[in-house]
Parts: structure tokens; sequence; C-alpha cells
């Protein structure tokens, strides 16, 4: 049976990592604009894997602060992903 709270667990731990580390990374003048793309696309990946993770949780009954807490994961991965699109969309001005 698929652990979906452990994964919710790991998931949010990486969610935090990613939102202190995202902003720093995005932050550095010596980033390129390669990079960024690379980190929008990871991000946009996370958001998907996130919003999979809601669907199931839901799938399979768990409790609505589960659920909310999922709800959270996805909107900080949709939110780092659309500041790193921002700040693609400034490096090509």
């Amino acid at each position: 049976m698929t652990d979906w709270i452990g994964i919710l667990k790991e998931q949010t731990a990486n969610g935090d990592e990613m939102g202190r580390e995202v902003p720093r990374m995005l932050a550095n003048p010596d980033i390129s604009e390669a990079q960024v793309k690379k980190l929008f696309a990871a991000l946009e990946k996370q958001a998907d894997f996130a919003e999979k993770l809601r669907l199931a949780l839901e799938k399979f009954g768990h409790d609505f602060s589960i659920i909310k807490a999922a709800e959270r994961l996805e909107e900080r991965y949709a939110d780092l992903a659309a500041t790193t699109a921002e700040k693609l969309k400034a490096m090509r001005k």
C-alpha cells in the first residue's frame, strides 16, 4: 500500500527547501537564462506531481487537513514556477 501521508510529508519538506532556495537562486546575478528555464521546468514538474498527489489523497478519502496541506504544496510550487517565469521574462527584455 502506498504511504500517501509519508509522500506528502517528504514533498512538503522539499517544497519548504525550494521555497528558500529558489528566491536565492533567482537573485544570483550570474544565473543564466538556460538555468532559469531548467528551474522553471523542474518547478512545473513538481507542481504537476503535487496536483497528482492531492488528487490521490482525495481519491483515497484522506482528511480535509491532509487535502489542504497537499493544496498548499501545489500552490507553493505553482507560485515558485510563476516567480521563475517572471524572472525568465525579465531576462528576455
